[in-house]
């Protein structure tokens, strides 16, 4: 009789331990919070740091609460699940669940309890939390994609894609029109000429402000009102920036230019004698 009690609860707990990871499979990240509720402090005990590193500890994607996050996260939020710490009353005893939520705030996984008898908060919330932890210990977490985010995925993709190239289209026959107005008018005849000891010959410079074909070093962005200006190491002020209605495009003040985002570059286009250039940019934000 106790044979068939043991090899029946064996059973469930195969079966839950089974469920539970196709479950977590189905989640991308787990988002774990600055302060848990029942703590005053931002990572009071060090409990949300140490709660982040065990998740990564048992092969989850830890991000902890305001950090920058991934872009497809951001996208999708329901590919993450929140996680949050659930303390038990007891009178000698610190007691301690892991609990995981989706983004509907439905439980998706709540570990067992893990208890500690240490008097001294800091040791007693630790012990609780790695031993609550050890319910991860069956559950070989992977990453499954399910098709309906890859579906969401391509759709945002390829309507951002869409969107960044209309606009930016926009923006450069905006700047060619620019530029055909500038070379309408009236050039003077007289040219400025400007010797410099560390360079032969002479530059003509025209009416137009043109803009380094080879700028180098770190350029800074500074906040200003309605986007940045970009100063390097001198300091001096090389470019002011203004925001537009698509993320990670420019408008560069007083230059017939943009700036916008290619992958992890920024890139400086603009026209020169007809000639549509591009200039890669180090900026640091």
């Amino acid at each position: 009789m106790k044979i068939k009690f043991y090899t029946m609860l064996l059973a469930l707990f195969a079966v839950s331990m089974t469920f539970s990871q196709s479950n977590l499979n189905a989640y991308k990240y787990i988002i774990v919070p600055t302060r848990f509720d029942f703590l005053k402090e931002p990572d009071q005990y060090r409990l949300n740091g140490l709660t982040k590193f065990l998740f990564e500890k048992y092969g989850f994607q830890a991000l902890m609460e305001g950090e920058n996050y991934p872009e497809d996260y951001i996208r999708n939020r329901c590919l993450g699940l929140k996680s949050d710490l659930i303390k038990d009353s007891g009178m000698f005893k610190t007691k301690l669940s892991v609990q995981l939520k989706d983004c509907n705030d439905q439980i998706v996984f709540t570990t067992q309890v893990g208890e500690s008898r240490e008097k001294e908060y800091s040791k007693a919330y630790t012990e609780a939390l790695r031993n609550a932890f050890n319910s991860f210990e069956g559950i070989p977490y992977k990453y499954e994609p399910k098709p309906d985010d890859n579906i969401v995925e391509e759709n945002i993709t390829v309507k951002n894609n869409n969107e960044a190239s209309q606009e930016i289209q926009l923006l450069k026959e905006e700047i060619k029109s620019l530029k055909t107005e500038k070379q309408t008018e009236v050039v003077p005849t007289e040219m400025v000429e400007i010797v410099e000891d560390d360079v032969q010959g002479t530059e003509e410079l025209s009416q137009e402000i043109t803009i380094n074909e080879h700028t180098t070093g770190i350029l800074y962005a500074q906040a200003i009102e309605n986007g940045f200006q970009l100063v390097d190491s001198s300091p001096k002020v090389r470019y002011k920036i203004k925001t537009t209605s698509l993320n990670n495009v420019y408008l560069v003040e007083n230059k017939s230019a943009i700036l916008h985002k290619k992958g992890e570059n920024w890139i400086l286009e603009y026209y020169l004698n007809g000639t549509l250039k591009q200039e890669e940019l180090n900026i640091k934000f």
